[in-house]
């Protein structure tokens, strides 16, 4: 709390610094946007003549402006509490990201129209085959994260070796390994467990270092005191050192789950009905493309928020279960 308050009177002591600091910056972030505005040819001309004819002191009125506004927005929700300040800006960059779509002359009705199908069946799809993926990836990573901690050399190598083989693998290349080729071995599996399996492996690889550093976390006397009292190693693992583990293995286990979210976009490339591939072919057919890119980009964007909050939460349950 100390240390947060000394950052806070540091920055309201360099505050007019920093303002002036970010009006340079933004003046000349405004000003070379404004001047690309202009075929690269025009930009590369020298300036012939006056220049208040060639509009060289327009473009540079209107940067002005927009530095001057951009700064005064900083000092002006500086006087507010600070969940105000982040919901101002969040609307501020909300409209933005608006703004920056309507350059695209967009076809809201054509959005509207597809949009309770996209939500139906892409995303539906989309959390179907993360959810299943996150049980099985899960469990494997406890598992091979106990194996790479454990002192017998067969299961620590196979653990070890999948760990570096997974995560060395491009996501995409495991897809089309299990797609295409199990088949050649006689296992044929269609297209939505082929996704699974290959996200469950491609992201149990990545759990396990997060499980391994979440037990290494824990002091080694909390094994010798369960071994004292008798207890055997699952009960060990369940009630001794996986609830401690916890708060340190949910928050790159969310982030990974997040991360998994998207990345099962990957699996639109083997047909499957989910969001990416709903907003290409939908978007195709009519040659409507930014509009369904759009659409499927905010639903997911809207999906991460959610799991951020759920995450956020489970956080701050945990965290204070530890105070206890």
């Amino acid at each position: 709390m100390l240390y947060a308050d000394t950052v806070e009177s540091e920055v309201l002591v360099h505050k007019p610094l920093f303002i002036a600091s970010v009006f340079v910056v933004v003046l000349s972030i405004c000003f070379m946007v404004n001047l690309t505005g202009t075929t690269m040819g025009e930009l590369m001309r020298p300036v012939i003549g006056d220049p208040l004819e060639s509009g060289l002191y327009g473009r540079f009125a209107v940067a002005v402006v927009i530095a001057m506004i951009f700064c005064l927005n900083i000092a002006l929700i500086g006087f507010a509490t600070l969940k105000v300040q982040i919901g101002i800006v969040w609307l501020e960059l909300l409209l933005l990201f608006l703004a920056f779509f309507a350059v695209f002359n967009l076809s809201l009705p054509f959005i509207w129209q597809n949009l309770p199908f996209l939500i139906t069946q892409g995303v539906v799809t989309t959390l179907y085959i993360s959810a299943i993926s996150l049980v099985f990836a899960s469990s494997i990573g406890i598992i091979a994260a106990i194996a790479k901690l454990s002192s017998n050399g067969f299961a620590y190598g196979i653990a070890t070796f999948y760990t570096s083989f997974f995560r060395g693998l491009p996501l995409l290349m495991q897809i089309y390994l299990i797609y295409l080729g199990l088949p050649q071995l006689g296992i044929i599996m269609s297209a939505v467990p082929s996704g699974i399996l290959a996200l469950s492996l491609c992201i149990g690889a990545y759990m396990t270092e997060i499980f391994r550093a979440g037990i290494q976390s824990i002091d080694r006397g909390q094994w010798e005191a369960s071994r004292s009292l008798g207890f055997g190693f699952g009960l060990t693992m369940r009630k001794i050192i996986m609830p401690q583990a916890l708060p340190v293995i949910i928050p790159p286990m969310g982030n990974t789950f997040i991360g998994m979210l998207k990345d099962s976009s990957l699996v639109s490339v083997l047909g499957v009905w989910e969001l990416t591939f709903l907003a290409r072919t939908l978007g195709q057919a009519t040659f409507h493309h930014m509009e369904m890119l759009i659409a499927a980009a905010i639903i997911y964007w809207i999906l991460s928020v959610c799991l951020e909050l759920i995450q956020s939460r489970i956080e701050r349950y945990f965290a204070r279960s530890k105070v206890r």
